[in-house]
């Protein structure tokens, strides 16, 4: 691999944004190109960094040299892109979920295989600085033998507008194109943060629920038992509003020699955060340091830390710290819950009655 690492990014809509801007604050990479079929998402990205643009990923492949794809496409078509780029050479870092079902999932990982590629995940909670707090308290032994885990992730879903104003795609309300609901894009975090903490999971109950006229649950609560003895609760939604400051994310220990939580170690506002690392970022560099990038944006700065570390672990030829083999457990677990709770109907437009919902245990 060359001295700076050549990266491309396939889509750069929002989250793919985020990916990009990660890719050019990095001291070991190159933005080489990007793809993305939206005119307005190629121009944007032109701007901001100055690499060559392609509507598609097959001729941007064809025609630029690329030691790492992120693919930051929908995920119906992120078995396709990864697939493409592995055959052509490419690394490949995978926004989450790495595919819509394990089948899909698998079919990255053998291409990968096949062609000594590595493939990585982009299961972010491992990288936020709370929860790594956290995770050093458990691993130090400060609770004790942790019997009980809460983990909660609940915000609007494909109603949130993302932060660059964008209308969020229609794509988000198609159950084949996203692979599920709240379960397969906020409980999918969860299950990966907890396999982080203790182990393998076995889901043991799962109960899917439908508050609003959409095509999959958007609520859901998992029990899971876990390879260290804890049982975990896994509850996810996408039925509350979500500001800055509002986020409701919660993980919190239940241990016998004491409680943890997420929130013991997170900012306690996002945006009072924010101000004061710009005001630091000033000084930095003022006085010739390096600024802490991303930052303020809080959250996303575990964009940025994932990214990273895979491209730190390609460049060595080490695995990478959440590699592919992790997205594809987390994506067996999503499968194994709505395995649990039976198939979730589909909302019906001349259905007027009240969804009901479905639960199942293992047996």
């Amino acid at each position: 691999m060359s001295e700076s690492t050549a990266v491309a990014i396939f889509g750069v809509g929002h989250i793919g944004s985020v990916h990009l801007e990660s890719a050019r604050a990095m001291d070991e990479t190159t933005v080489r190109a990007v793809a993305d079929q939206v005119p307005a998402n190629r121009e944007r990205a032109r701007e901001r960094c100055r690499c060559a643009t392609y509507a598609d990923y097959e001729t941007l492949l064809a025609d630029v040299d690329v030691d790492v794809a992120v693919v930051a496409l929908p995920p119906f078509l992120h078995a396709d892109a990864a697939v493409a780029a592995a055959e052509h050479g490419c690394h490949v870092f995978v926004e989450k979920p790495l595919a819509r079902s394990a089948e899909e999932a698998r079919t990255i990982l053998d291409a990968a295989d096949r062609e000594g590629m590595a493939v990585g995940a982009d299961h972010t909670l491992r990288y936020m600085p709370a929860m790594q707090a956290l995770k050093r308290r458990y691993d130090d032994g400060e609770f004790g033998h942790v019997p009980l885990c809460r983990a909660t992730r609940i915000n609007d879903g494909p109603f949130g507008s993302p932060p660059n104003g964008e209308r969020p795609a229609d794509w988000h309300l198609d159950p084949e194109a996203t692979g599920g609901g709240a379960l397969a894009d906020l409980g999918i975090h969860l299950f990966d943060a907890l396999r982080w903490f203790f182990g393998d999971l076995e889901v043991e109950h799962a109960t899917l629920d439908r508050q609003l006229d959409l095509p999959y649950e958007d609520s859901a609560t998992v029990v899971v038992g876990t390879d260290s003895g804890t049982t975990a609760t896994v509850n996810c939604g996408f039925f509350q509003r979500e500001e800055p400051d509002d986020v409701n994310f919660g993980f919190h220990l239940d241990g016998v020699a004491g409680t943890g939580r997420r929130a013991d170690h997170a900012p306690e506002s996002q945006l009072g955060h924010a101000a004061k690392t710009a005001v630091e970022n000033v000084v930095r560099r003022l006085t010739g340091d390096t600024p802490r990038t991303f930052a303020p944006t809080y959250f996303y700065r575990a964009h940025f830390e994932a990214l990273r570390a895979f491209v730190r672990a390609v460049r060595v030829g080490e695995r990478p710290p959440v590699s592919g083999r992790d997205g594809l457990r987390a994506v067996e677990l999503v499968e194994e819950a709505y395995e649990v709770a039976g198939a979730f109907p589909p909302a019906s437009e001349d259905d007027e009655t009240e969804p009901t919902p479905l639960q199942g245990e293992r047996r």
